[in-house]
């Protein structure tokens, strides 16, 4: 491959002015996105048809309430921020706020378990909650170093 001539195609396509453009806006489409169905679900889980009408969550679930619902207030509000700030240290604080409280509402869900399963799917949602709490452990690690790599480069910049 020659460095002269970059591909136009693929995973190696030099980037253009306009493609860079598009993938922003198409970002900025993901987030809008991402906003909404945040806003559905708080809908579908507070006002209708609620959570209540859920037939295997118990009444224990207004345990956990608070917390998942503040979960998807941040999440909304991090997508709404990245559209209008788009910048990788920006992502980077925003995905440690959202995965630190979806990682605070997952310790809590399992503490409370607020679902009526038999044995078998009790095990399944178990491990999945254990799943994300490691996956969420590793995604706040992931982000701080971003965020600190980010910081070093700007600082080698000056």
């Amino acid at each position: 491959m020659s460095i002269a001539n970059p591909p136009s195609t693929g995973p190696h396509a030099a980037s253009s002015g306009p493609t860079h453009h598009a993938r922003t806006n198409v970002g900025r489409a993901g987030h809008v996105v991402g906003v909404l169905v945040n806003l559905a679900i708080l809908y579908l889980l507070n006002i209708r048809p609620g959570w209540e009408a859920v037939p295997f969550l118990t009444e224990q679930t207004t345990l956990v309430l608070g917390l998942v619902n503040l979960s998807l207030w941040v999440s909304a509000a991090a997508e709404a921020s990245y559209v209008v700030t788009p910048s990788r240290g920006w992502r980077a604080l925003g995905d440690i706020a959202t995965t630190s409280v979806g990682l605070a509402a997952t310790v809590r869900v399992w503490q409370v378990f607020p679902f009526d399963l038999g044995s078998f799917w009790e095990t399944v949602v178990r491990v999945v909650l254990v799943v994300g709490i490691v996956g969420s452990v590793i995604g706040i690690v992931a982000a701080l170093s971003r965020l600190i790599r980010l910081g070093s480069q700007s600082e080698r910049a000056t």
